[in-house]
């Protein structure tokens, strides 16, 4: 009688969250699979039509969904390594005892705790293609012809990820403090007295016992950089052309703009198929150890 009373009690417990879950997500998920086996367009009152595996088909012969595929691609890899990079980098100089520390990590998160709407705004301007844009009124007085930043297909990506760098490494920064500060500093004491400079404590005890912190940095950013929408929908508009065009722009797209939310949905599952991937992968060869002091 105790241990169901106890049974009872947790699935009490359990159960507003695992109801939300089921609600919110487990059923969308299943449904969004089913629709991407049918032919369905809002627009049309008619019921969804089964196609089985055709809406996939298409996917894997269309030309845009292949740029989408590459132009997200190409952002995770130019966004996550530097964001990784630059992220530890002013962690560490920001775990040193310096003056106004605080106020240097406060100002460094600001931008993660900014808008990424009001960013994007922000950035639009700053990248305006026009000489009255920020970044072209300071070339130009350096001598520099002004940049069609955000309306060439040239630059376009590669602006959105100035940004999205910008607005991520404060993320990063306090993650990898978070992981610095675990680290005892009985482990660099000794390794002074040893002779060790700091290059090789750096290699020796900083980066390894930073591994769980970094392998859990690394599959968050490519997840995040995977699913990027807002900043491309506001600074591009996945423009020019499909220049800056992501996966998640382009499912947007097929589904709310051309309102066929059958095809839609096969985009949706081929990106979580895609993610679903990279986790495996990562958990496969990037085991994290339990690190015992």
């Amino acid at each position: 009688m105790k241990k169901i009373k106890e049974k009872t009690k947790i699935i009490g417990f359990l159960f507003p969250s695992y109801s939300v879950f089921i609600v919110f997500i487990f059923i969308p998920l299943v449904y969004s699979f089913v629709l991407s086996l049918h032919k369905y367009s809002l627009l049309s009152y008619r019921s969804a039509k089964f196609v089985g595996l055709k809406n996939y088909q298409t996917l894997f012969n269309d030309p845009i969904f292949w740029t989408s595929l590459k132009n997200t691609v190409l952002f995770t890899l130019f966004t996550v390594l530097p964001t990784m990079a630059l992220g530890l980098a002013v962690a560490i100089i920001l775990n040193k005892k310096l003056k106004l520390r605080n106020f240097f990590r406060v100002s460094s998160f600001i931008p993660v705790v900014t808008s990424l709407v009001a960013s994007s705004i922000i950035w639009s301007l700053i990248l305006d293609s026009t000489k009255s844009g920020l970044l072209n009124s300071i070339l130009v007085k350096i001598g520099i012809p002004p940049q069609a930043w955000l309306s060439s297909s040239k630059w376009a990506l590669f602006s959105v990820i100035m940004m999205y760098i910008w607005k991520n490494t404060g993320y990063i920064m306090l993650i990898y403090l978070a992981g610095l500060q675990s680290i005892p500093e009985s482990l660099y004491e000794a390794a002074s007295i040893d002779g060790a400079n700091e290059t090789q404590k750096f290699f020796f005890i900083t980066l390894p016992l930073l591994k769980p912190t970094t392998n859990f940095v690394f599959i968050t950013s490519v997840i995040g950089s995977f699913q990027v929408f807002t900043p491309i929908y506001i600074m591009t508009g996945g423009g020019p052309g499909y220049s800056s065009n992501t996966l998640v722009n382009y499912l947007y797209q097929t589904g709310f703009q051309d309102f066929k939310m059958g095809y839609a949905s096969s985009i949706a599952y081929i990106l979580f198929a895609i993610l679903f991937l990279i986790t495996i992968i990562q958990r496969k060869y990037f085991k994290t150890e339990e690190i015992i002091y």
